[in-house]
């Protein structure tokens, strides 16, 4: 203990902290026993190969760890990603891209011009009970779940989502995919969710926008069609019942990234 110094405790705190940040994260998907597990095995193998110095256990632990990182890797690429997103872009590193960019003010105008637009077509389609799931992107890339629709690449109109998630059309059931300001595609599949929170009352539209935001930074809303309550999903969170005003306040702080 004579030994530890400033350097010890900062050593400590960073890897509280990443701990805690994935904790977060693995909570919000689903997979905390997981993590919990893994943390487990980690403790026996620093007791047994650093600690007691166990050589027989310590040499097969060793083994296990050298392969263990790739593992882990491949089982939780989606966490990992996420996880290393919201490293970049949380906000108290964000003002530095601000100092630089001369086109933040110009971003935020256009995405209020289909702000309003989204929250109209929502609110028509709650009127009638039309069911409805829009994903909005934001810093992580949604290609691989915008091939699985239909490409569409067309300017944000309510009247085109309305059409979109008309009970009779093809592209109803699943997923619209919002991407820079345009719509990329729909009939999208998504990610469902298997989070034993989520209420029984809730679908199959809930559990996947609640499910795309565990697995990336996107921005979902839902209409539900039994009960056409607005709700949205957003960093592993699912926000029900909301008004048009608190989804427009939602959406405008997403999209303009205040």
């Amino acid at each position: 203990m004579d030994q530890f110094g400033i350097r010890d405790a900062f050593d400590i705190a960073i890897v509280a902290l990443l701990l805690f940040y994935l904790y977060r994260i693995m909570k919000e998907s689903g997979t905390i026993n997981i993590f919990f597990g893994v943390l487990a095995f980690i403790v026996v193998w620093v007791l047994t190969s650093q600690i007691l110095n166990l050589k027989l256990i310590g040499t097969i632990l060793d083994q296990f760890m050298g392969i263990g990182l790739l593992v882990i890797v491949i089982l939780f690429q989606d966490q990992i990603k996420r996880f290393l997103v919201e490293l970049g872009d949380h906000k108290r590193w964000r003002f530095l891209n601000n100092l630089f960019s001369h086109e933040k003010n110009n971003n935020g105008q256009d995405a209020r011009k289909y702000v309003l637009p989204i929250v109209y077509a929502c609110m028509n389609m709650a009127k009638t009970k039309t069911g409805a799931l829009i994903v909005i992107r934001q810093e992580m890339s949604l290609e691989s779940y915008e091939k699985s629709g239909d490409i569409i690449d067309a300017d944000i109109n309510s009247r085109l989502i309305e059409n979109i998630f008309f009970k009779n059309s093809p592209l109803h059931d699943g997923a619209m995919i919002v991407d820079r300001g345009r719509i990329c595609s729909a009939g999208c599949i998504l990610p469902v969710s298997h989070d034993r929170n989520v209420p029984r009352a809730l679908g199959l539209r809930h559990r996947s926008a609640l499910g795309i935001s565990q697995a990336t930074d996107a921005f979902a809303i839902v209409v539900s069609e039994e009960t056409g309550n607005i709700s949205v999903a957003h960093k592993g969170v699912l926000h029900t019942r909301l008004s048009s005003t608190d989804l427009e306040h939602r959406l405008s702080q997403i999209m303009v990234n205040d």
